[in-house]
């Protein structure tokens, strides 16, 4: 699979589980944990190899300021998203209006996130990258997350 179809993908999955959690109500206590655990991994995993993999690639193969710019600006929304807003909900009751709130901005966040990526980022990848590598990308991508996926649960189990 390619760099940018793996990417687009972890995108519907996480947006699907955003609109899942927004759906819910303060009563939703168990379910609410259910989705921001999944939210957390999906989330750490993709920006982990976004920030490890795709971004150094796309920064390297970059030719204009423009692209140095997207580059920076995708880095502090992963850095908005992951460092302030995910830790924010997740130390929030899941019963309390604030969690309802938090749950809204981190949605919010992360689809303008991914509609810019896959609006700009991605259509400038596809010019900058051969599809070969953007293949090759895709796959020590692939190979990164199921590292990641497999690293979490196991630290799960752990904290468990």
């Amino acid at each position: 699979m390619d760099a940018i179809k793996l990417l687009t993908q972890d995108h519907q999955a996480v947006r699907t589980l955003l609109s899942e959690l927004a759906e819910t109500t303060t009563r939703a206590v168990k379910k609410r944990g259910e989705l921001l655990s999944q939210i957390a991994t999906q989330l750490k995993a993709h920006t982990t190899i976004e920030e490890e993999i795709f971004y150094p690639a796309f920064k390297a193969a970059g030719e204009k300021s423009d692209d140095a710019k997207m580059y920076f600006e995708a880095m502090e929304e992963h850095r908005a998203a992951g460092d302030l807003v995910l830790p924010d909900l997740q130390g929030t009751a899941p019963d309390s209006e604030k969690f309802s709130g938090r749950a809204k901005v981190l949605k919010e966040l992360v689809e303008h996130h991914a509609d810019e990526e896959e609006k700009e980022m991605f259509k400038r990848a596809k010019k900058l990258m051969s599809a070969a590598e953007l293949k090759t990308l895709g796959e020590q991508m692939e190979t990164r997350k199921a590292e990641l996926l497999k690293q979490f649960k196991s630290e799960a189990k752990a904290a468990a």
